[in-house]
């Protein structure tokens, strides 16, 4: 493993907590390009405190917006530019790297973190919830990337099994199901370092 980049198929559905989950696993290191809303702390934040990787394991960001919202809004509320150049990718390996949202969330008014993925051109893990809907997201997604020629890795579930489901968006999405992670009750390093050995095979990510 070099570089791995992580999307989701919606925002909300467990994606920073994967990404802390893999970046410890494998001793990598972390880097969200765009953090858009500070309210609640930055992902980076919560990475820190959930990867058990050391504090320079942990990158600061290109661009630190305080609108929780799509990172091209959040840029023109806060009177920031963002400029593209700013994201090529961090020399550091082995490296994960977090978009946010979906994969067609705005970057700028003329660019979504999917163009982004493409440009990058590593390999993108999918974050997909169990819920209701996930079948039409994930497969959208899956088409999305695949339209601009981004390589998917694979997709990681997150919350309760559901069977039918991740197994209809792996057949039909042509993808490999890398794992499912539970909802934890309790959410530290630890129950989330274990809950990953458990229920992902590392090799699948080396």
């Amino acid at each position: 493993m070099s570089a791995f980049v992580v999307t989701g198929t919606d925002t909300g559905i467990g994606k920073t907590i994967f990404s802390a989950a893999l970046t410890g696993a494998l001793q990598a290191h972390y880097w969200k390009p765009v953090q858009a809303g500070l309210d609640d702390g930055a992902d980076r934040d919560h990475v820190a405190r959930l990867a058990g990787v050391p504090p320079e394991h942990v990158l600061p960001e290109a661009y630190r917006l305080n609108t929780p919202c799509s990172p091209h809004r959040a840029a023109e509320i806060d009177g920031v530019v963002i400029d593209l150049a700013q994201l090529s990718l961090p020399e550091v390996r082995p490296l994960m790297v977090e978009g946010a949202g979906g994969a067609l969330v705005p970057v700028t008014r003329n660019t979504t973190y999917a163009d982004v993925f493409a440009w990058w051109n590593v390999p993108v893990i999918v974050v997909a919830r169990t819920a209701l809907g996930t079948i039409n997201h994930s497969l959208l997604t899956f088409e999305a990337l695949r339209a601009r020629g981004v390589s998917i890795h694979g997709v990681a579930f997150v919350g309760d099994a559901n069977e039918d489901s991740e197994a209809t968006i792996c057949t039909m999405g042509e993808v490999k199901r890398l794992g499912r992670l539970p909802m934890l009750e309790r959410l530290d390093a630890e129950t989330l370092s274990r809950a990953f050995a458990e229920a992902f095979d590392l090799g699948d990510f080396t």
